[in-house]
Parts: C-alpha cells; sequence; structure tokens
C-alpha cells in the first residue's frame, strides 16, 4: 500500500514537491493542517482551522481528503463560498493532485471529482423544444425572442447545458422557460431522459469520490434533508473552505424570502394581455386544448384576481419598509431599506387564498389535458403558486419560531421592488442538530475564524472554544461546542511587507467635518502609491458620497475610477481595476473579503470606517436583544466581533503572496481611542506596526 500521509505527499521531497518541482515549497503549517484533518476525518469530528494567508489551505485539505478517498472508498464534499476558490480548485489543485496520486497508486484514474451546481443552472432540452414551439404566446416581445434564439443557438453546441457557459442574455428572465425544475421533470418518462444535462450531471454525481460545490448549494440540501428531500448523494466527510460566511448563508436557507419580482413573474408567464396584440403566457398557449370545460377560463380568471391581490399585498410592504405609516425603526442597507415586523399579521395576507385557488384551478385545468408535457408545464405552475400562498401566511403569520420578519423595499430600474423575509436569529440550534450532530466530519477553514492574530506559531485547542484562542465567538454562533481549533501562523513577513497607517487626528467618523477630512487624507495616501488602491467603505451611501467628491482629482491625477454598484458587475470592476496598476476602487461589503489582487495592482487598502453593521437592521438588531435577554453584552459580544471579523477580512487584502508590499490606512480613529479598539488590533498579523498620527 503506498504511503498517502500527508508527510508523504506534501513534505520536503515529497510526492507533490517531485511532481510540481520549484513551484511547490513543502510549509510547516500546511504539514500540521493536513495532519489535523487527516485525525478529524478519522475520527469522524469536527475541526476549525484558521490558515493565515500563504499557508496553502486548499492542498492541505485535499491531500488527506484524496487519500481518505482511496484507502476508505468514502466520499467528500468540498463547499465554497466564491466561483474564484471553485475554478482553483477544478482548474488548478484537483489536476495536480490527480496526477500525484495517481503516481502514488499506481492507479490512472484515483479518484472521481464532480462540481455539483444547483438544478436550475441545467437547461431542459424539452423545456427548450416547448418554449421554441410556443413562443408566439410564451416570449410577448422581440428581446424575449432574441433571449431565446441565443439560448437555442448555444444548445447545439454546449457540452454540459449550464448557465454559466451561455452567452449574455439581453433578457435573462428568458431562462426560466428552459431551466430544469423538479416540479415538471419527467423523469425516466422523458424521451430526453438520457440526454438530459441535469440527469447526465446527476449520474456522475453518484459515481464521484469528491464533490465540489457552493455554500448555497451545500446549505440547500442540508435544509431540504430535515425534510428528506435532498439531492446530493449520502458523504462521509465535508470541508467547508471560507467558513467565515456560514451563519449568513445557513440563516438564509432555514429561512423564507417572498419577492415581489418572483410574485410577478409566475403570474406574467401564465398569463398577460399588457403587450400589445393577443394576450400572452403559458394560458394561452392551452386555449384550444382546453376544451369546453371552462378550466380554462377558471384559471385566467384566478390570474386576474391573483395580480390585484398581488398589487395590494406588496404595496402594503412597501408601506411598512419605507415607513409610510410615520412609524420609526428603519433601516437603509445595502440591498434597500428594511423594516423589522414586530408582531403577526403587520401585513395583511391577501395572497394566500388567491394563490390557492389559483393553484387548484390549475391542477384541475391540468387534469383536462391528454399532452404529457403541457400537464407537466402545469403541475410546475401549480406548484409554484401553492408555495407562494405557503410562504405568504407562513410570514404575516410568522409561523417560524425563532425567527426576525421583516419587510423590505429597493431600487430596481426606476422601480421600488419590496419583498417579505424572515430568517432564524440564532442557526446554532439549527446547524448543531443537522450539520455538526450528523455522523459526519466537518472541517471549517478560513483565513478569518478567530478574533486573534495569526502569529507565525500554531496555536491549538483540543476544547476549541478556549477564549485564549479567540475562536469562542464563531463556535458559540455556529453551534459547534466541543470542535477541537487552531490557528496558523502566515509565513509571510508582514513585518516588512505592510505598512499600517492609522490617521487618529481626523474628525470622529459620526461628526459632519469627518466625510471632507476622511476624502483629504484618502487622496493624500492614493498619491503617495500612486494609486493601485482599494477604498473600502461600509455603506453604499457613503461610497458614493466619496465618489462624487473625488472623481475628478482622481481623473486629473490620472487615477482610473472604479465604483461597486456604478461601472458593472463585482468581476467586470476588478477586471477593469486589473488593467491600471494606477487604477483606484471603490467598494462595499462584498469586497472587504474573497478578492484577490496579487503583485503591483494592489499596494493600499483603504479602511475609511470599523466595518460595523447598522445596528437597526432587523437580523443584527433581533441578535442583540437576544444576547440581552439571555444577560450578555450585545455590543461587545456581537457588534464588535462581527465588525472585527469584517476588518480581518479586509486587512488581509493586501497581502496575497510572498512578493507583494504595500500599505493599509484606517481613516476611523476609534481604533486608538476606544477600549474596544484594542480587539481590532489584536487581530492583525505578528509583526505589524502601526504608524499612529495624531
Amino acid at each position: 500500500m503506498a504511503d498517502l500521509s500527508a508527510s508523504a505527499m506534501l513534505g520536503d521531497g515529497g510526492a507533490i514537491a517531485r511532481a510540481m518541482g520549484d513551484g511547490f515549497e513543502s510549509r510547516p503549517q500546511q504539514l500540521e493542517m493536513a495532519g489535523a484533518i487527516a485525525r478529524a476525518l478519522d475520527a469522524r469530528s469536527t475541526l476549525l482551522v484558521e490558515a493565515g494567508t500563504g499557508v496553502g489551505k486548499s492542498f492541505a485539505y485535499l491531500v488527506p481528503t484524496i487519500a481518505r478517498i482511496i484507502e476508505k472508498q468514502e466520499r467528500v464534499v468540498i463547499a465554497t463560498n466564491t466561483i474564484a476558490l471553485q475554478e482553483q480548485l477544478l482548474e488548478k489543485d484537483i489536476p495536480v493532485m490527480r496526477r500525484v496520486f495517481a503516481e502514488a497508486t499506481g492507479q490512472d484514474d484515483p479518484f472521481k471529482a464532480e462540481l455539483v451546481k444547483g438544478r436550475g443552472n441545467y437547461m431542459s432540452v424539452r423545456r427548450l423544444a416547448l418554449a421554441s414551439a410556443k413562443q408566439q404566446s410564451l416570449v410577448p416581445d422581440a428581446a424575449d425572442r432574441r433571449s431565446l434564439h441565443t439560448i437555442e443557438d448555444w444548445a447545439y453546441s454546449t457540452k454540459d447545458g449550464t448557465l454559466s457557459t451561455l452567452p449574455q442574455l439581453e433578457r435573462p428572465t428568458v431562462w426560466d422557460l428552459v431551466q430544469s425544475d423538479a416540479s415538471n421533470c419527467m423523469g425516466r418518462k422523458c424521451k430526453n431522459y438520457e440526454v438530459c444535462f441535469y440527469q447526465q450531471a446527476r449520474r456522475r454525481m453518484q459515481r464521484a469520490d469528491l464533490l465540489i460545490c457552493n455554500h448555497a448549494v451545500f446549505f440547500s440540501d442540508l435544509a431540504m434533508r430535515a425534510a428528506d428531500r435532498g439531492f446530493l448523494p449520502d458523504y462521509q466527510h465535508v470541508i467547508l473552505d471560507e467558513a467565515h460566511n456560514i451563519e449568513d448563508v445557513a440563516g438564509d436557507h432555514f429561512g423564507l424570502l417572498l419577492s415581489e419580482g418572483r410574485v410577478r413573474f409566475l403570474l406574467s408567464r401564465l398569463f398577460s394581455t399588457r403587450s400589445r396584440g393577443a394576450p400572452k403566457g403559458f394560458l394561452a398557449t392551452l386555449r384550444m386544448a382546453a376544451g369546453e370545460s371552462g378550466a380554462h377560463e377558471r384559471c385566467i380568471a384566478r390570474v386576474v384576481a391573483a395580480v390585484r391581490a398581488t398589487d395590494h399585498f406588496f404595496e402594503q410592504v412597501c408601506d411598512r419598509a419605507l415607513a409610510r405609516d410615520g412609524s420609526p425603526g428603519l433601516a437603509g442597507t445595502d440591498a434597500g431599506t428594511t423594516r423589522r415586523l414586530r408582531e403577526p399579521r403587520m401585513i395583511e395576507n391577501v395572497l394566500t387564498e388567491p394563490f390557492g385557488a389559483l393553484a387548484l384551478a390549475l391542477k384541475q385545468l391540468r387534469d383536462t389535458l391528454t399532452n404529457d408535457e403541457d400537464r407537466h408545464e402545469l403541475n410546475s405552475y401549480a406548484e409554484r403558486a401553492a408555495a407562494i400562498a405557503d410562504e405568504a401566511e407562513a410570514l404575516c403569520e410568522q409561523q417560524l419560531e425563532g425567527c426576525v420578519y421583516w419587510a423590505e423595499a429597493n431600487r430596481s430600474r426606476h422601480r421600488v421592488r419590496a419583498s417579505l423575509a424572515c430568517c432564524p436569529i440564532d442557526v446554532a440550534p439549527i446547524l448543531e442538530d443537522q450539520l455538526f450532530g450528523q455522523p459526519f466530519s466537518v472541517v471549517l477553514t478560513s483565513a478569518t475564524l478567530s478574533l486573534k492574530g495569526a502569529g507565525t506559531e500554531t496555536i491549538d485547542t483540543q476544547e476549541g472554544a478556549d477564549s485564549a484562542t479567540g475562536f469562542g465567538y464563531m463556535i458559540g454562533r455556529l453551534g459547534c461546542d466541543g470542535a477541537r481549533a487552531m490557528a496558523l501562523g502566515s509565513p509571510f513577513d508582514y513585518a516588512q511587507a505592510v505598512e499600517l497607517f492609522i490617521e487618529a487626528d481626523l474628525p470622529e467618523p459620526a461628526s459632519p467635518e469627518f466625510n471632507k477630512a476622511a476624502n483629504d487624507r484618502m487622496l493624500q495616501h492614493v498619491d503617495a502609491t500612486d494609486g493601485g488602491a482599494f477604498v473600502l467603505f461600509t455603506s453604499f451611501a457613503s461610497m458614493y458620497r466619496a465618489a462624487d467628491a473625488l472623481a475628478q482629482a482622481l481623473e486629473t491625477r490620472g487615477h482610473p475610477l472604479w465604483v461597486q454598484g456604478r461601472d458593472g458587475s463585482r468581476s467586470a470592476i476588478l477586471d477593469g481595476f486589473r488593467t491600471n496598476e494606477r487604477a483606484v476602487l471603490f467598494g462595499t461589503t462584498s469586497f472587504w473579503q474573497g478578492v484577490d489582487v496579487r503583485g503591483r495592482g494592489l499596494r493600499n487598502v483603504v479602511i475609511t470606517k470599523l466595518p460595523f453593521d447598522p445596528p437597526d437592521r432587523p437580523v443584527v438588531e433581533a441578535r442583540m436583544e437576544l444576547i440581552k435577554e439571555r444577560g450578555g453584552n450585545p455590543f461587545m459580544q456581537e457588534s464588535v466581533p462581527r465588525a472585527v471579523m469584517r476588518f480581518k477580512q479586509g486587512f488581509g487584502r493586501l497581502i496575497r503572496s510572498t512578493t507583494d508590499h504595500g500599505r493599509v490606512v484606517v481613516l476611523d480613529k476609534r481604533i486608538v481611542t476606544t477600549r474596544y479598539g484594542r480587539l481590532f488590533l489584536d487581530v492583525l498579523p505578528e509583526g505589524v506596526r502601526a504608524l499612529v498620527a495624531r
């Protein structure tokens, strides 16, 4: 039997070093992480590993998991938060592992890895044919038809039928007509079953030993498993990379969201008379097939009634979110404007009855049809209408215990769209039961799991929650009491690579004078590095104010300015930033983490304010109230730790390789003028020294 241990694979002169040559350097932290993961897999236990930048954590978990697959024939799921990391695993790391393990074991194909995507990412061949045949009624205008034709052209050449390979659609909503959907899948009865892209992916998934997915897919499956409807095959081990995000992702998947866009989209796809000419929608295609039973006319009448109810319902939601009733309690967020709903029936439920009646009418019409494809399509619409009816009742009556409920309104293309939502206040009991309490091992890893800085030494605790290691907050939030936790320092020399500037002579962030003073100082630091700067904000409003104030000055200096939300998608902004070493990027929450710009392209990170959540955001407010009810200090136990974690992520944007260097600038004086400010400084890597302007 080949030696597949961490030391044999990752050590000096090991299998990976021999395969990669000068492209690989053995690191003690990586070896230690791999060994700890191997022991956790063997014991079917839970392990948290904070791995500083440069440790090489993907190799550190791939080696023991693949060894486990080969030696024990067990299945492993690796879930990440970002597409970039999935691409790194699939395109770079796993091919290296396949080559190395093939040589070590003498097997041509020692393991099978498969990327798992949500079902809605796959095109249904049958539904595409149906949409093409009925496009005169299903796609009401020229832009919709052009988008459908784009899909038709792409369908002839696509190898996997997934949305990620589809060219940009003029009307992205047309994808809904052709995507794979469980509620209208004909299964083995479908003539396209053998060539179905989704079914092919499922068969590959069943044969695979190593499944790669994103957090959303993993937690969607976890939530469905609670109702015995999971779609991932059974697995024995889970690796959750970028694990600092999982509390929020889990909360989303164990909650509910009823959006105006989703409801109106369903109704418009069923029946619409708004466009010129004849009525449009799926019901319009069935006029002849429905016969004389009256079921078709009843469905149309139910749609019309549901449209009226939808108008009234979401007008209420919007009024609540915007506090048009004059009551306090608003929270402005990057997503929109939210208002917490503290009691049931603050929104009158006018949706459940008409959508329940619509679902029933659609099923009655289905039963009059003879065409199987039409029957399955109608069944899908009926199930979606029934789901809206159920969710409206659950949200208006606040039936999900332990959840916080809120109304939200946000502007999209000059329209205000409303939604009603809820999520668990505390996901720990749910995860304790459905994730950490299950008979499989769980490894959580990230560069940000503890409230301590990553030094050059290893911190290891069997108890995990030992406050001295800083893991107590994360363990408590996730419900993995008793887990083992370890922090591995970075191999990078931060003392030489980073200058930290703290501008403590600026006004308090809450003062009226702060914005202008901060903008002036920000400009000085951009000048000092000749651009190459990320400027991180805590809200879109403050970012846009700064962009408006500084755009001219930056342009005069020859610094292209890229602003999140104004200059394209996140990836487009990053691509633009990378093309010019003198560029400046303004970003909010999503740019504090998961962004990797190596080399001279990024040499300056400006943190405008300590990244506290707005205290009146519904989820934050509810969590703080719960902590207070339990006798705790909400600010120190919730607000500060979350801000410290995000600050640690933001700081980590600067140094991504051994050759990177630059400065981090903090414009918020509270980091040195308050007692809690020391907690932010404590998470910085060993060797970082601050230059404080007073």
